[in-house]
This record gives C-alpha cells, structure tokens and sequence, in this order.
C-alpha cells in the first residue's frame, strides 16, 4: 500500500517444505481475460501492486459475478492455504469489534510487539 512503510506491512509466511509452489494455470473466457487485464492495470497504475520477476507460488485471479450484475476479480489462494499450517492463534472476529465500537468517542487500540531476540531494536 503507497505511504505505509513495508516494515509495518510486510510479514512472512511458513509454509511446509513439501508444498508445490504453483496452481495450474485456469481457463477464462476472452471477456473474463480482458476485465481481469484492466482491473491489473488499474491496481498497478495505482501503486497498489507491482510486478515480481520471481515467481514462486502463483495464484489465479476469479472473476465473480456481484450481486448488481457487475464483475469482481478475486484471488484464488487455495493452494497458498493449503501449504500453510494453522495458526494456533487466530486474531478474533475484527468485524465484531468494529462494529461494537460504533457510537463510541473515543477507541483505544493496545498492540503488543514482539521482535526476535537477534532483532536490533
């Protein structure tokens, strides 16, 4: 995302060391192939994704259809989540917290940080 530094956005994550890297390639029609090359060329004009030159786990975009007719391109990362163990500590329903802090004045996030003990801090 443009203006956020990658230390605050960039994470990492582990994967088993069998996983196959790439989904087979999925067939789309010739209009599903020009919405999804518009909507790339729009979230790259924007700054919000780039280009990679090492690709080793590929997803495929979806094109869905919305509810008012219109399309929406969507990543397919089965495969990605499959090739990653489960977290034994899921976040909590960040939507639920959300909306219970609607009509409030004032909302305090506490956000504890860990750094690896050979991390300079």
């Amino acid at each position: 995302m443009p203006g956020i530094p990658r230390e605050v956005i960039e994470h990492h994550l582990r994967i088993y060391p069998d996983a196959k890297p790439v989904q087979k390639p999925r067939k789309q029609s010739v209009e599903r192939q020009n919405f999804i090359r518009e909507e790339v060329c729009k979230l790259l004009h924007a700054g919000f994704i780039e280009e990679v030159h090492h690709p080793e786990w590929l997803a495929n975009p979806v094109v869905v259809p919305k509810a008012n007719g219109k399309l929406r391109m969507c990543i397919n990362y089965t495969s990605l989540n499959k090739a990653c163990p489960r977290d034994p500590y899921p976040l909590p329903r960040i939507d639920q917290i959300m909306d219970s802090t609607s009509g409030c004045d004032l909302v305090f996030f506490r956000c504890l940080l860990w750094f690896p003990p050979d991390t300079d801090v």
